[in-house]
């Protein structure tokens, strides 16, 4: 089969979360089982140099954005086997960052549409477009309403993966004529409590919707996680299923990995004792056995930290030591400052992103905690068992589907159900107490370590899945 990723983000090239993670690794796993899956992302402005040398020029074409003629050109790349070809418009994407601006509507309608335009000018066909997030979800909608009919365009199947519901690409209803184009009596196909909402429009036109764990696609039929999208969601329920993201097995490998003190593998686990004091030297923390409970994580409030804030001090009183990695919300980071003002010790800070730190973090520490409001998938949880960190998680989305508590027959980490500080705090107490016992401590850090999160598996879903609807052309 040819399928066709048209994604916003995409490692190794530019990424900013874990849809650019999916949207690197996912296809080079389908492609080693004998499909061919290609890459489309737009060609910003901040892609390193050393991405855009290996880049060839294919092409270019004009858009139709509403009214407007707009120029696109087609470049392409190959790395890890799968080829990305990047939409080049220095007007919509030649300006640092991602997301985040005013005419995010009309840069993404225009990538939309410049995806199935593109189809004309490359040598592949695909059978199946899997778009994903809002910023593609006028994919499915503009192939139904334009190009489904025309020559070229036939027997090529839709799906749409919903990463994160909470961001949908609402705006006002005079976007449809002013920037889409779509003709007013296809605007209900858009329209959802008196807005124009792009996602709503994917789940309308595309043939299955996915999400990325089995939890998380029951999860969004209620209006808690919803973020409004329950209704629709429950109306197309036929078409909605979850798979479980993976994570890159070879990258997060801690028998090879580069960054860290000493590599270990569950054979052998006594390098993470190595990298634990040298993790506790690097960050200016007291020497000693106490276990080092890790978080991280973007500091915003779906990721539980006012639980995390309300019990911090009693967490600590438990005889623990405490490393805090991330960026967001400022009233986080102040807290998580201060807490390492108060406790200099066994409380660190760090208010940044960094790759290497992180995987040192994730080798040095004992304990993982992520305490989450929802979590779609989540990845954090499969690399630090994969580096032998234990995890404690609330039971949400993919959170649920990887983690089972230790209390029950093939335990890997640590649960608790309701949204509740002082049941996350019970789940650190059990934690911390089977810490003591050091030969069965021992022995779930390296039945953490054998967990198969890698794409091989998760990969096998998709491909199931585009097979399926591929058999409704027959």
């Amino acid at each position: 089969m040819n399928i066709l990723f048209a994604v916003s983000e995409a490692s190794p090239y530019i990424k900013s979360g874990g849809l650019g993670d999916v949207a690197g690794s996912l296809p080079i796993a389908i492609n080693k089982k004998g499909h061919d899956c290609r890459v489309v992302i737009p060609l910003y402005k901040d892609i390193p140099q050393k991405y855009r040398t290996s880049m060839t020029y294919i092409t270019n074409l004009t858009v139709d954005v509403a009214w407007r003629k707009q120029y696109c050109g087609i470049f392409k790349s190959e790395v890890n086997g799968v080829t990305y070809y990047f939409l080049d418009n220095e007007y919509y994407f030649g300006r640092n960052g991602l997301y985040g601006f005013y005419d995010d509507c009309e840069r993404f309608t225009f990538f939309s549409r410049a995806v199935l335009e593109m189809l004309r000018y490359i040598d592949f066909k695909p059978d199946v477009i899997n778009s994903h997030d809002w910023q593609t979800a006028l994919i499915p909608v503009y192939y139904q309403v334009f190009y489904k009919y025309q020559q070229g365009y036939e027997k090529i199947r839709n799906t749409f993966t919903i990463h994160n519901i909470q961001y949908q690409g609402k705006y006002g209803t005079e976007v449809v004529n002013e920037l889409m184009g779509i003709p007013l009596y296809h605007s209900d196909l858009l329209m959802y409590d008196g807005c124009i909402n792009m996602m709503k429009g994917a789940i309308e036109t595309a043939d299955k919707i996915t999400t990325v764990s089995p939890s998380y696609a029951w999860e969004i039929l209620d209006p808690w996680y919803s973020h409004g999208l329950d209704r629709i969601l429950i109306n197309k329920q036929y078409k909605l299923c979850g798979f479980l993201n993976g994570i890159d097995t070879v990258y997060y490998n801690p028998s090879s990995d580069s960054v860290i003190a000493k590599n270990f593998s569950s054979e052998d686990i006594s390098g993470k004792k190595i990298c634990k004091d040298a993790l506790l030297q690097e960050l200016g923390l007291q020497e000693g056995d106490e276990p080092i409970i890790a978080i991280i994580t973007r500091l915003v409030s779906h990721k539980g930290l006012d639980l995390v804030r309300c019990v911090f001090e009693d967490i600590l009183a438990l005889g623990c030591k405490f490393i805090i990695l991330g960026t967001g919300d400022k009233e986080y980071e102040d807290f998580f400052t201060e807490m390492q003002r108060k406790y200099p010790d066994v409380v660190s800070t760090n208010i940044m992103f960094n790759q290497n730190l992180a995987r040192k973090i994730y080798s040095g520490a004992d304990i993982f905690l992520m305490p989450s409001q929802s979590e779609p998938c989540g990845l954090a949880q499969m690399i630090c068992m994969r580096y032998g960190t234990v995890p404690i998680v609330r039971e949400t989305g993919g959170l649920r589907d990887t983690v089972i508590d230790c209390g029950g027959v093939g335990g890997n980490g640590f649960t608790f159900k309701s949204y509740n500080a002082h049941d996350m705090l019970a789940s650190c107490k059990r934690a911390l107490e089977l810490y003591k016992d050091t030969p069965d401590w021992n022995k779930l850090v390296q039945h953490d370590m054998q967990q198969d999160f890698s794409w091989d598996n998760a990969s096998e879903y998709y491909i199931g899945l585009y097979k399926e609807i591929v058999s409704w052309n027959k």
